[in-house]
């Protein structure tokens, strides 16, 4: 039976690892009481959203109902073009919102927060691609083999209809090569810098030459390849798509360069070269698949002492909040919005590398901006979309009051509130923040008392905004 301070520890562990598998504490409860072993099984057991959403029902699915929508733009008056691209904005937009209540949704959302990692892995925007309907596609490719084999996950994402637009494949032809997706293959897909020549990506680019874009998937164009033998990272053939990738997992450096990115996402911003080759050297064993690579992650780190060792993305800060403050009901815009303004537009982010995360999460501007967002929500406000303005690239929103309900124990003292919050936040508790938080709620404070919910919200509102929360 476990002592009543293992109880604590325990419980803040799981906490902790609920914002880590995860992006609230929600799931805290859920992994206090059946153990992170079980609770990963049941999150790679759960089912997931497979079904196409019906707000892409009307958008072009192949190369010739595409075909014939440019055809319907290029023939139409201005009135009628700008309501055909406000409609494919609204779309975007409406993915947007399906993608984050999928995260909101979720009951063990460990999938939901790796198609998140892989999104910015495998980076292909919207702004660029323009299609929702590959970009969806692109999405759900991610989804179905977020706990997969690596390699295979590779040579399906490079062969999208999103990722072949998004990296210019389309123009990379016998006689006029492009090397933007033979390039990023190596640089910001697998290897990572240093560990290819500037050949190899020439020869790569003529083993992608010709492959464009196809109905569902993309294919190889007879007229477009180049029909000869290439040399690459060493080996010498006739080689496509698949041969190339074949050829890189062979490379010895293989499986670092992703392990760094998902200890980096889940744990550490600054994971040391020894854990890394640690785990790599796992991966490799395990023939790339990422299941077994997570497990062993994270049952191995869940006992460390390495609370604190990762800058919260804006994702996981909006999310808590909104968890913490139960806001009814849920705004998948409001959340998109706060997204945008943070920097880490779903999407669309800023350039093929994706988002940096680390220190660039907490930026003096990003810092005002998540107080602000806090401010909002505990004073019971929301910023809601309203609507496309008339130039069809800003977004209009109006503030609306929303219900928020802190869940705090009303025959608690001051000093036991202040004890809680900072163990369900994750906070280290010093002697001057204990001092200043005992001035927003008094010794003598009353739970009966009118003010008691606004002096708790009060206290809240100022935890959220310190240096201490916006760690994990």
């Amino acid at each position: 039976m476990q002592s009543k301070f293992e109880t604590i520890q325990t419980m803040q562990a799981s906490y902790l690892w609920s914002l880590r598998l995860g992006y609230s504490t929600k799931q805290a409860n859920l992994i206090q009481n059946s153990g992170l072993k079980s609770f990963l099984n049941q999150s790679f057991q759960a089912k997931y959203n497979r079904s196409e959403p019906e707000f892409l029902s009307n958008e072009p699915h192949s190369l010739l109902e595409l075909k014939a929508i440019k055809e319907k733009i290029k023939n139409a008056d201005d009135s009628e073009k700008k309501k055909m691209l406000k409609k494919q904005i609204i779309n975007q937009i409406e993915l947007k919102k399906w993608w984050l209540q999928l995260l909101y949704d979720a009951e063990y959302p460990l999938r939901e927060k790796m198609v998140v990692f892989w999104h910015n892995h495998f980076v292909s925007t919207a702004q660029k691609v323009k299609v929702n309907y590959w970009i969806y596609q692109h999405n759900q490719i991610l989804r179905e083999n977020a706990f997969g084999n690596f390699k295979d996950l590779t040579k399906k994402i490079i062969k999208t209809n999103a990722m072949v637009r998004y990296l210019d494949n389309v123009d990379n032809k016998n006689g006029e090569l492009n090397e933007n997706l033979s390039r990023e293959l190596l640089e910001l897909f697998t290897l990572g810098i240093g560990n290819y020549t500037e050949n190899d990506i020439k020869e790569g680019a003529k083993a992608l030459a010709g492959l464009h874009l196809g109905d569902e998937t993309a294919a190889y164009r007879k007229k477009f390849e180049v029909d000869e033998e290439i040399t690459y990272l060493g080996k010498t053939g006739y080689f496509k798509a698949d041969d190339i990738v074949d050829i890189i997992f062979e490379q010895p450096n293989i499986p670092y360069f992703i392990t760094k990115k998902i200890l980096q996402w889940f744990i550490y911003d600054e994971p040391n070269a020894e854990i890394i080759q640690y785990y790599g050297d796992y991966f490799r064993s395990q023939n790339f698949e990422i299941q077994p690579l997570l497990i062993k992650i994270f049952t191995e780190e869940y006992s460390k002492n390495n609370a604190g060792s990762k800058i919260k993305d804006p994702l996981t800060y909006i999310f808590q909040l909104i968890n913490d403050l139960n806001v009814q009901p849920f705004q998948p815009l409001t959340v998109a919005s706060f997204l945008k303004q943070q920097g880490m537009d779903l999407l669309n982010q800023p350039n093929v590398k994706g988002w940096e995360g680390g220190k660039s999460w907490l930026s003096s501007q990003v810092f005002l901006q998540r107080n602000k967002a806090s401010d909002l929500l505990c004073s019971g406000k929301s910023v809601q979309f309203k609507g496309l303005k008339d130039n069809l690239e800003d977004v209009e929103f109006e503030i609306k009051p929303i219900d928020i309900q802190l869940n705090w124990n009303k025959k608690a003292s001051a000093k036991e509130i202040i004890k809680t919050f900072s163990e369900q936040m994750l906070f280290e508790l010093s002697e001057e923040m204990q001092n200043d938080l005992i001035q927003i709620i008094k010794y003598d404070f009353d739970a009966s008392s009118a003010n008691a919910e606004f002096s708790i919200l009060k206290l809240y509102n100022y935890i959220t905004k310190s240096p201490e929360f916006q760690i994990v």
